[in-house]
């Protein structure tokens, strides 16, 4: 990022400006197209049928009234539930609350492609946000009550609005906004993702852009701040907490937790098995060879800044998941794929591109002429057609003729810079490299492993949503073999898989150890004589002490333990 970053951001700006507004609605259309294909995609494949998962019934919980809260962990942030809570407060639809997930999730990606117009063409724009929905995590997450996606988004479209905020006021509202969303999901990515900026914004000097990304950061963390005074013993005690509950922040190489991840498992923890086919996770090693060509077109296109932040924007974010905890899920690497996005589409696109005009248009273009001085080509004027300020015929007119103002010296800041031709003129007696002929080939290529690449992401993501749905469909006939044995609300599920099973049969959960450890076998047995209780434990698995006495059925991969108060055994 050395070197006058805003400077050349200004010169994009204006280079694009014209243009921008001269053609805003062909602008908006490739954009718009893209988003409206991720809603309809999320709809399609994986489906508003399916159920909610462990950590979407934790976010739902609080704002549902289906089921009773489940415990909210240190790590976690109240932006989900207060983004679901237009539907979840009132209905318990899954459908509902999918196709308003899905819907929403399409128009976030559209505004944050948006505010990237003038910075890249319309057509990368486009490209770049079709690489990052066709990733099946993006469309597995997309339509779920889940932070990653919405973190990925508001990073994107802030790391653009910081790159306006010189010459566009409006983009200080869109930085606002954007780090206020980030911060409101999850406070700590919102950090990571932005040290690029507020780097950036240091070193340069730009204090409005600065103060503008910090005042956000802090209105969306706020609500998580005041929690930790308020629940959690503090910030340092929260930060601890959660700290403890992902293993232990420190050093942990992920990155082969990550790459068997990309399989469709969900989550990795631990993290142990073979690595998926190379087919997929070939993509993921294209990544860094296309962020360096990425660096390259840029710095012959002299879009440096406009590509680098965004660049560095996603190493910040992806660090913490790849070095410093010790498993791995693909959703947490959404915000480095999107930031990613862009610029790789920027490269596959200068791949595919003719990178030298035709010879005739190589040359610089020529100077226009003024206004008042006709060019060689131009017709000459017809002399009986006098101009009003011309004088009458007989008066000799270099007698009237003035003396020339002198010509006022153009300041050096406003002239355009030199034309520097992309392609350069080479030697004589030397023929011009065939860039003709590179490009069908490279089209060809690109397109043939983009058409592998969006089967393979087709292929994970419905094996992903098919465990989801066996997992989902598991918990339900739980839920409906305890509600056979009298377990109804009110009432408390414990043991394997307690919040979700809990959340689908309306029942509170609770847990004696582990991150969401809250209660104690003395508070769920004084809870088990006025409140119909279960446990659910593996099969094979002894029951915890206060469950021993209790009658039991088997139940899928689990045993049910229950005690209905009343009911005779």
């Amino acid at each position: 990022m050395a070197g006058s970053a805003h400077a050349t951001v200004d010169a994009v700006n204006r280079e694009h400006a014209r243009r921008a507004s001269a053609g805003s609605g062909h602008a908006v259309w490739p954009t718009a197209v893209v988003a409206a294909a991720f809603s309809l995609a999320q709809l399609v494949l994986v489906r508003p049928g399916l159920g909610l998962g462990w950590d979407e019934t934790v976010y739902v919980s609080q704002v549902s009234g289906h089921a009773p809260a489940a415990f909210f962990s240190a790590p976690r942030a109240r932006g989900v539930s207060l983004l679901v809570a237009p539907v979840a407060a009132w209905s318990s639809s899954t459908a509902l609350l999918r196709v308003y997930l899905a819907l929403l999730s399409g128009l976030a990606l559209f505004l944050a492609l948006r505010a990237w117009r003038g910075l890249f063409p319309v057509r990368v724009l486009a490209f770049g946000g079709a690489l990052f929905a066709s990733l099946w995590v993006t469309l597995f997450y997309g339509p779920q009550a889940m932070p990653n996606y919405w973190v990925a988004v508001a990073a994107l479209a802030a790391v653009a609005c910081f790159l306006r905020a010189p010459t566009d006021r409006g983009a200080l509202w869109g930085l606002a906004g954007s780090a206020a969303v980030m911060a409101w999901m999850r406070p700590v990515d919102a950090v990571w993702a932005t040290v690029p900026l507020l780097a950036l914004g240091l070193a340069r000097r730009h204090r409005r852009a600065l103060l503008v990304l910090l005042a956000g950061l802090a209105a969306g963390a706020a609500e998580w701040v005041i929690e930790a005074y308020a629940s959690y013993g503090g910030l340092a005690r929260r930060l601890s907490d959660g700290s403890a509950i992902q293993g232990g922040l420190g050093w942990h190489f992920a990155v082969v937790d990550q790459l068997r991840g990309l399989g469709g498992r969900t989550l990795c923890r631990p993290c142990t098995g073979a690595l998926p086919h190379p087919l997929v996770t070939l993509w993921w090693f294209a990544l860094p060879v296309l962020a360096a060509l990425a660096l390259v077109v840029a710095r012959r296109g002299r879009r440096r800044a406009v590509t680098v932040l965004p660049l560095a924007c996603a190493a910040t974010a992806a660090f913490p998941y790849l070095f410093l905890i010790g498993y791995a899920a693909p959703r947490f690497l959404l915000p480095a794929y999107a930031l990613l996005a862009i610029p790789v589409a920027g490269a596959l696109a200068h791949l595919i591109a003719r990178s030298c005009p035709p010879a005739h248009r190589s040359t610089p273009p020529s100077a226009p002429a003024p206004a008042d001085r006709p060019t060689p080509d131009s017709p000459p004027a017809p002399a009986d057609r006098p101009t009003p300020d011309s004088p009458p015929a007989d008066v000799p007119t270099r007698d009237l003729a003035p003396d020339p103002a002198p010509r006022p010296t153009p300041d050096p800041r406003s002239r355009p810079a030199p034309y520097r031709s992309p392609c350069p003129t080479p030697p004589p007696g030397r023929l011009p490299p065939p860039h003709s002929t590179r490009r069908p080939l490279a089209l060809v290529l690109v397109c043939a492993c983009l058409a592998v690449h969006l089967a393979v992401q087709l292929v994970v993501l419905l094996h992903v949503v098919g465990s989801a749905t066996a997992a989902h469909d598991a918990w339900g006939r739980t839920a409906a073999e305890m509600r056979r044995h009298g377990v109804r609300p009110p009432c408390l599920v414990t043991g394997h898989e307690a919040i979700p099973v809990g959340f689908a049969a309306g029942c509170a959960s609770a847990a004696t150890a582990g991150p969401n450890a809250n209660t104690t076998e003395d508070g769920i047995t004084r809870t088990a004589r006025r409140t119909p209780v279960a446990t659910l434990v593996p099969a094979g698995s002894a029951p915890p002490r206060y469950a021993r006495d209790w009658p039991s059925v088997p139940v899928g991969a689990v045993r049910l333990y229950y005690v209905v108060p009343g009911a005779a055994s």
